[in-house]
């Protein structure tokens, strides 16, 4: 977890605030392909 006061005293830039960024949308793509795998209107 990363501290608010992080985001003022330079301990994190915005190179890590991208990166965390990716890792939601990587996270919510990986969830929706699993939900849509699982739907058993898929035609599987």
């Amino acid at each position: 977890m990363c501290k608010y006061e992080s985001m003022f005293d330079g301990t994190l830039g915005l190179a890590d605030f991208a990166l965390m960024n990716d890792f939601l949308l990587m996270e919510d793509d990986n969830q929706a392909a699993a939900r849509r795998a699982l739907d058993p209107k898929n035609g599987q």
